[in-house]
């Protein structure tokens, strides 16, 4: 990936993966990749297989691949206040749906997006490309550890601890 030319967000998350693998980040408005892409401003974007089908970025791009350097989740979040107002039994009702529906959640993407990399192939003529993740962990660990960041080594382990 050196010296490609990268959309991503303007966001210290999103910028820190092509950095690391020798790729020029290139912030672009969502809105712009499309066009982007097309023109040749930039060689590759950022975005899970979901968001490439629906914004049919796969007419404008020969190449997927797959390196799940990033993991986005959705969060639940109830407001203290109201939580404080449940019953335990409610409470507990609560965190067993939100579990469930976590788990059902993540199964549901992965299905799709296994699919769509299905579909990008034999229906768009897209090569997809299942990638040897091992050398994009190993970039972005020392990225992730570097001391710049707005987090503290402290705060780094705990979130690899969740593995």
């Amino acid at each position: 990936m050196k010296g490609m030319k990268f959309r991503t967000p303007d966001s210290l998350m999103y910028t820190m993966f092509p950095r690391a693998v020798g790729a020029n980040p290139t912030p672009i408005a969502f809105a712009e990749v499309y066009l982007a892409l097309q023109n040749g401003t930039v060689d590759g974007q950022e975005n899970p297989l979901p968001t490439i089908f629906a914004k049919k970025f796969y007419e404008v791009q020969k190449y997927i691949s797959l390196t799940g350097h990033i993991t986005d989740s959705l969060l639940t979040l109830a407001s203290p206040t109201t939580w404080k107002k449940l019953s335990d039994a409610d409470k507990a009702i609560f965190d067993a749906v939100y579990k469930e529906s976590a788990v059902r959640c993540t199964e549901e993407i992965r299905a799709l997006e296994a699919q769509l990399a299905t579909e990008f192939e034999t229906k768009y003529k897209v090569t997809v490309i299942k990638v040897d993740r091992k050398p994009f962990q190993e970039a972005m660990t020392k990225e992730l550890q570097a001391t710049n960041l707005p987090w503290t080594p402290e705060q780094y382990q705990k979130v690899q601890a969740i593995r």
